[in-house]
């Protein structure tokens, strides 16, 4: 049974049918667990693409910082679809419209734009090949070979390489994203051999000058609805490589996100909704919880 006096607050929200746990860790000093994020996980009612675990405010992070978990217990440095969650939270306390907190990966700063959507600033992307971080010299990101690919398919053997405070490999393909089985070479894919801290492996389809279609095997997490870091991987590098303008839209399985990789400071503005579906309480060591 779990110890009510070390439980705190949990809400089970979505970004854009990305599935989200928010947990306030404010106010103490221990950490959200590995072996409770795998627990959460394992149970249908909580499991989840990230936990978004908010601690207090510090130092260049006067909103809080926010410990990032994958569903295997792992961290990840970015995830955008759940910042939006996060302010979807704090915005129930508060009469705030912006929003600036810290990751693993640095500054990450957000705004609610209305009732339904909110931005974040995702940072400029990196494209150097060791800070992505690729395994070896990639001269030219925009197209890399893979070495030994699993599949024989000509597109699914270059990808266009980014990071947007986490790895993706973006491989544009000439259908529709889900006539490829991303689940037979997503997992393989993601931890190749090039890619030295696993990365994201989304499949994207130009559909317009302005638009793309995507299909993402995130890293740690597996086949997801939606990936806010990887929308925006696949925008900018749809754009360096001539195939879209600066400003897309991204349709995912579970709707649309609007990307603006701006040209003033090379920032990209992802903009799209978040939803609270209920409240709970968790045991952040041990992943026991209650409605």
């Amino acid at each position: 049974m779990a110890d009510s006096t070390n439980m705190v607050r949990m809400e089970r929200m979505n970004g854009l049918g990305n599935k989200i746990l928010v947990i306030d860790m404010r106010g103490r000093t221990d950490r959200v667990t590995p072996a409770a994020a795998i627990r959460l996980d394992a149970h249908p009612d909580t499991e989840f693409d990230q936990i978004m675990a908010l601690y207090d405010a510090r130092e260049n992070a006067p909103d809080g910082w926010i410990d990032i978990l994958n569903s295997d217990g792992s961290m990840a440095q970015a995830c955008g679809n759940g910042t939006r969650c996060v302010v979807d939270y704090l915005t129930r306390e508060t009469d705030k419209d912006r929003f600036a907190f810290r990751t693993i990966a640095g500054a990450l700063l957000a705004e609610r734009l209305s009732d339904r959507l909110i931005s974040v600033d995702m940072g400029a992307p990196i494209f150097d090949w060791e800070k992505i971080p690729l395994a070896g010299p990639a001269a030219d990101t925009t197209h890399v070979a893979l070495p030994e690919p699993h599949e024989a398919d000509p597109a699914l053997q270059r990808f266009s390489a980014a990071s947007m405070g986490n790895p993706h490999a973006v491989f544009f393909v000439p259908r529709d994203v889900d006539s490829y089985d991303i689940l037979a070479f997503g997992p393989r894919y993601e931890r190749h051999p090039l890619f030295p801290e696993r990365a994201n492996i989304s499949l994207a389809q130009v559909t317009s000058p302005s638009s793309l279609s995507l299909k993402t095997f995130e890293r740690g997490a597996g086949l997801t609805l939606a990936c806010g870091s990887a929308a925006c991987a696949a925008a900018v590098s749809a754009a360096r490589t001539g195939r879209t303008g600066r400003k897309v839209t991204v349709y995912l399985p579970a709707g649309a996100l609007e990307i603006d990789w701006r040209e003033d400071d090379d920032h990209v503005i992802m903009t799209g909704p978040a939803e609270h579906e209920w409240s709970g309480r968790v045991d952040p060591a041990t992943g026991e919880w209650a409605r």
